[in-house]
């Protein structure tokens, strides 16, 4: 199959390398206001450069891949759907609760499969976190526990258009811990502290944050973020349930040093890239969206799903400017 992409930043240009590997995909088609990204890109991958995304789309592309920068993906996905044409689009849907809704009401009834990309639902630890949960190996969930810790923070010029940690990194673990549980967020407390670099909250953003979700059977999920953790990339997940406890992340790259006599766990070197940490992640995330396109199975992420992660993001923020517990019906448009 033939594989647009739009945008080759970090993120896109990770994309069109994996994508480049894949055996289903036999070539790609690019555009990126940077000509110095396109030129690279055709040089390294063979892909076929255009000169604007209408461009890319009428060169006979089955799917495209929209990695470009936030403000874009409304018109970019409404663009491929008008096209007929399968997206995968990193989230977040928009910058926007309301015009996320916008783009959801044009998607449905379109027969146009469109997946967000949440990657840590192709991780191979959450995936079985997922399947011990609704095998109903734990028991009833009764504790939820769903961490990202990223080494430093981003550059100011991303922090200045992030829209805050709970919609830029804490909606990672708003989309796992309703993945994994099955479960809806009806209520959310949150706080935040700057710890770190003045350009945050210069920004009017906070550091390092945390958040209190209950869920709709009243099971209690603790979401922790921050932009400083020196020792490396830290996502974990821990699922507590009245049979059994397991933990997604607990491995030998864990950025996490134990101050226990005797203990050597763990050994390994940390992880300090999410790239790193999630490279298995992507590829099967790239080959879940060819099987999308090749008409196999539908989008495993939707734009429905992905406005939830988003509306409980959009409520963890409100709860932190005016400290107080927010509902989810609050920030429903």
């Amino acid at each position: 199959m033939r594989i647009g992409i739009m945008g080759l930043g970090r993120i896109g240009s990770f994309h069109a390398e994996t994508l480049a590997g894949l055996d289903g995909v036999d070539s790609l088609v690019v555009t990126d206001p940077v000509a110095a990204a396109v030129a690279t890109a055709t040089e390294r991958f063979g892909a076929t450069a255009t000169d604007s995304p209408e461009a890319l789309l009428a060169a006979g592309v089955d799917g495209v891949v929209i990695a470009a920068a936030t403000d874009a993906h409304p018109d970019l996905i409404l663009a491929a759907v008008r096209a007929g044409i399968p997206v995968f689009c990193e989230k977040p849907v928009a910058r926007g609760v309301e015009e996320s809704l916008e783009v959801l009401r044009a998607v449905e009834g379109s027969g146009v499969e469109v997946h967000i990309g949440y990657n840590r639902r192709f991780d191979a630890g959450f995936a079985a976190a997922r399947r011990a949960v609704l095998s109903g190996e734990l028991g009833d969930l009764h504790t939820v526990r769903s961490t990202t810790l990223d080494p430093a923070p981003p550059p100011p010029a991303y922090v200045a258009v992030s829209g805050g940690i709970f919609r830029d990194c804490g909606v990672h673990d708003f989309d796992i811990v309703r993945w994994v549980t099955g479960r809806e967020v009806v209520e959310v407390y949150a706080t935040g502290a700057n710890r770190g670099a003045a350009y945050i909250r210069e920004a009017g953003d906070v550091d390092t944050a945390s958040a209190l979700l209950t869920l709709d059977d009243g099971t209690i999920a603790v979401v922790s973020d921050s932009r400083h953790n020196a020792r490396g990339h830290d996502v974990r997940l821990e699922l507590h349930g009245m049979k059994d406890s397991i933990a997604v992340g607990l491995e030998d790259r864990l950025p996490l040093r134990s101050v226990e006599p005797g203990t050597a766990f763990p050994a390994g070197t940390p992880h300090t890239f999410f790239m790193d940490r999630f490279a298995d992640a992507y590829r099967a995330e790239l080959t879940a969206f060819t099987e999308v396109v090749a008409g196999t199975r539908t989008s495993p992420c939707t734009v429905a799903d992905a406005i939830e992660a988003s509306l409980t993001a959009e409520a963890c923020t409100l709860s932190l400017r005016e400290h107080r517990p927010v509902r989810l019906d609050e920030v429903r448009k």
